[in-house]
């Protein structure tokens, strides 16, 4: 039996932790305590460490945490990374965390209340902030339940391929430099910050240096720029803070569940590291990949993700869940004897009604598996071809090819997807006095999850009259057939397009899409997104040093879209999106060849994509089952 909530908390507010170069770090410390008297339980116990940039003392999404463990008989401790809130030092994004983390495990686990056993948790950020840590081995560190992280910052989650994340951007104008410690101090600085738009800021184009209200918060500015101009060959991109896969090696060999959601903007790194870390460690290593979006408690919770509905069997306990793990490894307890090394939600087995909130009941189940990738899922190839299909086909032509002009003023706009961040406060006519910054909404400027390709009033760069994304003349449409038989994938997605183009440098893009068919309740049929990636011409393959295009000549560029689980139904199709850009997803190739980020002169790029013998542009598809004839 998982532990019960049988005692009261004691809290001891704003302990300052000092780290190794004298800054010290606020942490609250939450000990098990007597419901009789108040005071805390003399009996070490394990400590549960969650580090966070967004105000431990928030009730909602951080403190919670702290009382609802520490009744179950944990010392939880919760602090303000460097720089935030009540710490002490500079914010600089990630740059500090491996070392703070391991000081703080270490102090903790010195702490006369602690049994010597430290577990670490957290989502997003303090996601990363585990892994840090971890590639410095703490001798205490004993679990970790890493919850939507990264694994390599410059294969996804900052960059991709080249391109920049805007969600950063997105994140260091609102709940980055917003709270950062010169606003928090400076009612101007915070009034300047408390009604930026992000999604007008990014709908005038890029925004540079010194000319956003990041200006106003130097550092946050600095960090910001860092990360969307560093050319791959930067140190930056080894720091243990900001790419894992480099110190696997190093990394402490504990128990760890890397959990994560096929929407969410770490599913690729959540799933790249339980496949590498569970052949490298002796520990046990999970996965665990539901269908919501980013988030913790309340993403888990939700049986929706955007504009799609799984039913009441899509969420998960998430609070629960972790309670289970830390007390079987923690305490000792048969609580998580029987968890498979894989979990993942299975998407699309819905019948594709019309359901509360006008959401698309595409459904689905959970399943159970002992490896990842699936060793039962094979690898299969759909080919396009010249006639816009997508076939398993290869295409027999010996010269084939479709050309589109590629606008970096004019980009396809960002529908949903794996996006977290992209964020902009609501709209309010009260003043910061009477509206003040810690409680300002925030919606998303991009849609998060599920959503049927087409622009809406809220769509970044789009104007009337909205319409399908695939009506654009710089999107090429690729589909099958309607299928005879259910496909069901389960796993990674490689593209790989054989394309060419007339400028030095450009991007390629890929969206694997569900291609419902009309029915009642949707007269037009819904073209469901389920993943999507983009390569930079000059980083093609990953590669860290610059590789220019030649005009005109044929290149191979590997596209990764994030790994998915999904079943394509009788009916449907399964189409293939390839463009040259998704904003404000990632940032635009002005297609000069010029700086990585914000360039001030811009070409437009004729693209061609090859669909010939020679170059066949395909997608790879790990398919469980699949009909003979599709």
């Amino acid at each position: 039996m998982v532990s019960q909530p049988k005692y009261a908390t004691a809290v001891a507010l704003d302990r300052m932790v000092e780290m190794r170069d004298g800054t010290r770090l606020a942490t609250d410390v939450y000990r098990p305590a007597s419901r009789d008297s108040g005071e805390p339980i003399d009996e070490p116990r394990p400590a549960l460490l969650l580090r966070t940039p967004y105000d431990k003392r928030d009730r909602k999404r951080i403190e919670r945490h702290g009382h609802w463990y520490a009744r179950r008989g944990y010392v939880v401790a919760l602090q303000d990374c460097r720089g935030r809130y009540a710490s002490e030092g500079e914010f600089y994004l990630l740059a500090n965390e491996a070392e703070d983390g391991y000081d703080t495990v270490e102090w903790l686990a010195d702490q006369p209340y602690c049994d010597r056993q430290v577990g670490t948790m957290g989502t997003s950020y303090s996601a990363w902030v585990q892994n840090a840590l971890a590639s410095l081995d703490p001798p205490h560190l004993e679990a970790m339940f890493v919850n939507q992280g990264a694994a390599n910052g410059w294969k996804a989650t900052l960059r991709q391929n080249g391109a920049f994340e805007l969600r950063w951007l997105c994140w260091a104008l609102t709940i980055g430099g917003g709270f950062a410690q010169r606003a928090l101090e400076d009612p101007d600085v915070q009034r300047r910050l408390a009604n930026v738009r992000t999604d007008e800021l990014l709908a005038e184009g890029p925004v540079f240096p010194g000319q956003s209200p990041l200006r106003h918060v130097p550092g946050y500015e600095e960090w910001l720029f860092d990360y969307a101009t560093a050319d791959g060959d930067d140190e930056l991109w080894e720091s243990p803070a900001v790419n894992f896969e480099a110190h696997y090696e190093e990394m402490a060999d504990v128990p760890t569940v890397y959990a994560g959601s096929w929407y969410d903007s770490y599913a690729k790194a959540t799933c790249d590291n339980f496949a590498a870390l569970s052949e490298m460690k002796e520990s046990e290593q999970y996965l665990v990949m539901g269908a919501w979006i980013h988030g913790g408690v309340d993403a888990w919770s939700k049986p929706y993700a955007g504009e799609v509905s799984f039913g009441e069997s899509g969420p998960r306990a998430y609070l629960e869940l972790r309670l289970r793990f830390f007390d079987h490894y923690l305490k000792g307890e048969e609580t998580w004897s029987d968890q498979s090394p894989v979990e993942y939600f299975g998407m699309g087995t819905g019948d594709g009604s019309r359901v509360a909130g006008d959401r698309l009941f595409h459904g689905g189940a959970w399943y159970s598996a002992d490896e990842w990738p699936l060793p039962d899922a094979e690898t299969t190839t759909y080919y396009a071809h010249a006639d816009g299909t997508l076939r398993r086909e290869r295409p027999g032509d010996e010269a084939s090819s479709t050309s589109y002009r590629f606008d970096p003023r004019d980009p396809v706009p960002t529908v949903g997807g794996n996006c977290s961040s992209y964020i902009t406060p609501e709209r309010r006519d009260e003043t910061i006095e009477a509206y003040p910054l810690e409680n300002r909404p925030f919606h998303s400027i991009t849609g998060q999850g599920g959503y049927d390709q087409r622009t809406r009033e809220w769509t970044v760069g789009a104007a009337p009259p909205y319409r399908p994304l695939e009506e654009r003349d710089d999107v090429l449409v690729f589909r099958t057939a309607p299928l005879t038989e259910a496909v069901e994938i389960a796993g990674p997605i490689r593209v790989t397009v054989y394309g060419s183009t007339d400028a030095p440098d450009t991007d390629f893009t890929a969206k694997l899409i569900d291609e419902y068919p009309p029915s009642e309740d949707f007269p037009d049929g819904v073209a469901l997104n389920l993943c999507d990636s983009i390569c930079r011409a000059r980083y093609r393959g990953y590669r860290r040093d610059p590789d220019f295009v030649e005009p005109e000549e044929v290149y191979e560029f590997p596209v990764e879209p994030y790994p998915t689980a999904n079943v394509f139904k009788p009916g449907h199709r399964i189409r293939l999106d390839i463009s040259s850009s998704n904003y404000p997803r990632y940032d635009v190739n002005p297609n000069t060849g010029g700086p990585l980020y914000a360039d001030r002169d811009w070409n437009v790029a004729t693209n061609t994509v090859y669909h010939e013998r020679a170059h066949p542009t395909g997608i790879d598809l790990p398919i469980r089952s699949v009909g003979e004839d599709n």
